[in-house]
């Protein structure tokens, strides 16, 4: 699949990925699961060359989530310094190519100080770009989320009556962020396992065989492209009939 082939026109404004596989992928052949993850940034730098070359406004991608940290110590501290590692390697060249970097995930005493200098560093150094934003979810769990933006209205005294959708929605870890048009998910899984439980409502969801290190710009494209034949009624009746394509409108 190439990006000729796509209606510019109707590209998502904002695609989430669950990044998995990369365990499975190496254990396959016959490697350690680090050797996944260190895959699957290959991976991840050419899904984002290609969004940036379609005109993704929003790329969003699950990096670590609140339930790894159930994972052998061993790949826990692994993972830990590795995205160390692609802060370090990879922020300059973002930023070189204008791509905004954010996080959104719980800030806790778990995660180690300085992978949090290096987010904030990245956050101010990136801040000012404007050809697409990267969210990491690091220490990040759909539920959690929810828990703490339902925290954070109880203790600014709003009365329960006057809660509404928009009344959490901007106490999310990024208010900012956009809903996800389009969520993806890598090899063979057919969940979203606790991620942007708020914000997928009306995502649409495309699952795909292909484990993430194996996954490349080539793959996001169809992905985009199956988006694209899908129609887009966020509960309302179409006036087009069964069948019509999305048309961006919502």
């Amino acid at each position: 699949m190439i990006a000729a082939a796509l209606d510019p026109g109707r590209v998502p404004s904002h695609v989430a990925c669950v990044m998995d596989g990369n365990g499975r992928w190496a254990q396959s052949r016959g490697l350690p699961r680090t050797a996944g993850h260190r895959a699957g940034e290959e991976a991840l730098f050419d899904v984002v060359e290609g969004a940036l070359d379609i005109g993704v406004e929003w790329l969003t991608v699950y990096a670590f989530s609140t339930e790894n940290w159930r994972r052998p110590a061993d790949e826990v501290r692994f993972l830990l310094e590795f995205n160390e590692e692609i802060l370090l390697r990879r922020r300059d060249e973002l930023h070189e190519r204008g791509v905004r970097i954010r996080f959104v995930g719980r800030r806790d005493r778990r995660v180690p100080r300085r992978l949090l200098n290096l987010m904030d560093d990245a956050i101010d150094i990136t801040q000012h770009n404007r050809d697409m934003t990267l969210t990491i979810a690091f220490n990040y769990g759909g539920r959690a989320e929810i828990v703490d933006a339902v925290r954070a209205v109880v203790s600014s005294g709003i009365s329960p009556d006057r809660i509404t959708e928009r009344t959490i929605a901007r106490r999310l870890y990024d208010p900012e962020m956009p809903e996800p048009d389009l969520m993806i998910r890598t090899s063979g899984e057919c969940r979203t396992s606790n991620f942007l439980l708020w914000e997928l409502a009306y995502s649409e969801l495309y699952f795909t065989d292909t484990a993430w290190p194996d996954f490349r710009r080539g793959d996001l494209f169809e992905a985009i492209r199956v988006f694209q034949e899908r129609e887009r009624r966020f509960g309302q009746v179409s006036p087009n009939g069964a069948g019509a394509a999305y048309n961006g409108d919502r």
